[in-house]
């Protein structure tokens, strides 16, 4: 049951790297809206359940927050290595983005793609109630993340064949997440630093990357109208799932 009701996110992941695809020649409105929807993702979503789960504290410190630094500074250095080793090597760079950095990036929305499936069959090992609840939660938030994926990977030069690869994998994640659970079991604590790291990373993308592009050529206002309404609507999502 939780294999199937992870198709809903398969599709729904690819329905959002669509619309990022067909909405090319809007590039300032849809990476506003990009980012809108990764503040949505981290500030009402990632870091309270992180917290909850992660809550010990480390030197008066909530791990979590700890880990969410750590993550944003992990993005940064990153980047930092991999755009330097490019120019070392004289290899491409895309406005001064090395291609790596946004399959990187990618690739981590792949892995938290994996672990919303994770999330669905433990769930349905509590109770159906409780799975449909999370299944719907993670299905509606499925479509920012293929739209989050296509864009970050287009973002820093990839060609579009890398940008679909990478979105399908999205797709394909959380059903193999939840496949995942027949086997195996994520313990909370472990659950709650992973969502605290990823968290700073996705901040990181938002507010170093993704927000400054959108306003570089365009700094119009309905491309800050765009990044609210992302996190509007993770907003209504997230207040519809706690509501169920």
């Amino acid at each position: 049951m939780a294999v199937f009701v992870a198709l809903g996110a398969f599709l729904m992941t690819l329905a959002g790297g669509w619309t990022a695809q067909r909405v090319t020649d809007r590039r300032h409105l849809v990476l506003g809206l990009a980012g809108g929807l990764m503040l949505g993702v981290v500030g009402l979503d990632l870091l309270p359940e992180a917290l909850s789960a992660a809550g010990e504290e480390v030197f008066g410190v909530p791990a979590a927050l700890l880990l969410f630094v750590a993550g944003f500074l992990l993005a940064h250095l990153v980047e930092r290595l991999l755009a330097a080793r490019q120019a070392a090597h004289g290899g491409e760079e895309h406005d001064g983005r090395a291609p790596e950095v946004g399959l990187t990036a990618a690739a981590a929305m792949v892995g938290h793609s994996a672990m919303d499936g994770v999330a669905i069959g433990a769930a349905f090992q509590v109770g159906g109630g409780m799975g449909l609840a999370v299944a719907l939660a993670v299905i509606a938030h499925d479509f920012a993340d293929g739209f989050n994926t296509y864009t970050i990977t287009s973002l820093y030069g990839n060609a579009r064949r890398k940008a679909l690869t990478m979105l399908f994998a999205d797709a394909a994640a959380p059903v193999i997440g939840a496949a995942s659970t027949l086997f195996l079991t994520i313990p909370e604590r472990v659950l709650g630093c992973y969502l605290g790291l990823f968290g700073g990373v996705l901040l990181y993308l938002a507010a170093a990357e993704i927000l400054p592009e959108a306003h570089h050529e365009h700094p119009a206002r309905s491309t800050l109208l765009c990044t609210i309404a992302g996190a509007g609507f993770i907003w209504l999502v997230v207040g519809l799932a706690g509501s169920g």
